[in-house]
């Protein structure tokens, strides 16, 4: 709460007394800038939580593009599954050019055998069937290439929003190494004057004191990235309103939960994943193909009928006509075996595609009991012992049992050591949050 008062004492009022108009001008101006000074922190950016950039991810641009192919392999259905279209013909023919066409007009009696006809292709070896089986196919691929997409770039998204958290305190770490900085250069300068410090202890100070203003500006910079890759991840623009504030960390839970990964109960959690899926539906593509290839070796018979006008002859004349392609040398063994081909290319990714999955799982597991125990350890030893060797530092240099090396190394252990901190508890968010995307991703955006 922001409280806003005027204290005026006796004296005060005698020397300078205020009408009642202008205190009461007074204080509506106080009121007005309360009103807007709350008004500003009641519109005050919202934090963007971990939920909110997964969620935004999922209307990526990769994402729709993922959904555009699936369309498309679904227009693909559509054409696969129908027969072949029939033909429609006309003809003139039997025109005599030596004796002439005759009198009376071109439709009903000049010497002209006009026909009209249609020609059907008729399918054999269920070939439509198996074009329609694969194309279905691909459509559940594509289906579950857009699971894998989204997976893909959810795993971005929450790196690049950890990133922008470990950014902006980093910055607000630095801010304070400054401030800390500034001080001991003031107290340098402080002691120069009253000749208790020598001039090139005091400049070494203030050389530790620019190195620490270039590593916020460092820090700064890292944190304008993360702002615009979070923006370019999420498409939003109020990541750098958001940047603003207190830093706060989701906690990520239960992300050891299969501990196992590289056994047979990891099979059903692999099995699950939206590559591998869409590996296996290509798979029963290319059989389909394959099958499609073989169904070629059965010809298809096309049938024709047509209705002829002859003048002079008949008005009414049928024609009956079948055509028969005839594979003398050849029995499609080029599109048989190129469809051997694609089926064994789609097995053997199927088997590459396993295989990293389950490698990628097995890592996902290490790093994150790794990161866990990395940062227990700069939390429970490393930061606290850095934190006391630095003020015993501090302390055994203000009373000269220290020299100004081992304090200037002392402070820059500790720099070091938190900033190291920070790094180790952005790669276990990472880590933590990864794995639980890859076992069950429906926790996390909860």
């Amino acid at each position: 709460m922001l409280n806003i008062k005027t204290t005026m004492t006796a004296e005060s009022r005698r020397l300078s007394p205020m009408p009642a108009a202008v205190a009461a001008i007074v204080a509506t101006a106080l009121a007005v800038v309360a009103s807007a000074v709350f008004a500003s922190f009641a519109s005050a950016q919202a934090p963007i939580t971990l939920r909110d950039v997964l969620r935004a991810v999922n209307d990526s641009a990769e994402v729709r593009l993922a959904r555009q192919a699936q369309a498309g392999a679904e227009a693909d259905v559509l054409s696969a599954d129908h027969a072949p279209l029939p033909v429609l013909s006309s003809k003139l023919s039997q025109i005599d050019l030596q004796n002439g066409l005759g009198a009376g007009d071109w439709l009903g009696r000049k010497r002209i055998d006009k026909a009209i006809g249609i020609d059907w292709t008729y399918e054999r070896g269920d070939k439509r069937l198996h074009r329609t089986s694969a194309a279905k196919s691909l459509v559940a691929a594509t289906a579950a290439e857009i699971q894998e997409t989204q997976l893909q770039q959810m795993l971005a998204g929450q790196a690049a929003y950890f990133d922008w958290l470990a950014a902006r305190e980093r910055v607000q770490l630095a801010t304070m190494m400054e401030l800390a900085s500034r001080e001991s250069v003031s107290a340098a300068q402080t002691r120069l004057k009253a000749g208790d410090l020598s001039q090139q202890d005091a400049s070494r100070i203030e050389i530790d004191a620019a190195r620490v203003g270039v590593d916020k500006s460092t820090a700064q910079l890292d944190l304008a990235r993360a702002v615009v890759t979070l923006a370019q991840v999420t498409r939003r623009s109020d990541v750098a309103a958001a940047s603003v504030g207190p830093v706060e960390w989701p906690t990520v839970t239960d992300y050891s939960q299969p501990a196992a990964v590289v056994d047979e109960a990891a099979t059903s959690l692999i099995a699950m994943r939206g590559d591998v899926r869409a590996s296996r539906e290509r798979v029963s593509a290319a059989t389909s193909a394959l099958e499609s290839a073989y169904a070629l070796q059965k010809v298809d018979p096309t049938w024709g009928i047509s209705f002829d006008h002859y003048p002079g002859t008949s008005t009414r004349l049928i024609e009956l006509r079948v055509q028969i392609p005839l594979t003398w040398g050849y029995r499609y063994q080029g599109e048989a075996a190129r469809a051997q081909s694609d089926l064994k290319q789609a097995e053997l990714t199927v088997e590459r595609v396993m295989r990293d999955a389950r490698t990628e799982l097995a890592r996902l597991h290490e790093e994150a009991v790794a990161m866990e125990r990395r940062t227990e350890s700069f939390d429970k030893d490393i930061v606290p012992r850095a934190s006391q060797v630095a003020s015993q530092a501090e302390f055994a240099y203000k009373r000269g049992a220290l020299s100004l090396t081992d304090l200037l190394d002392a402070r820059r252990t500790l720099r070091t050591t938190q900033l190291d901190a920070l790094a180790a508890r952005a790669d276990l968010a990472k880590a933590r949050t990864a794995l639980m995307l890859r076992t069950d991703p429906q926790r996390v955006l909860r």
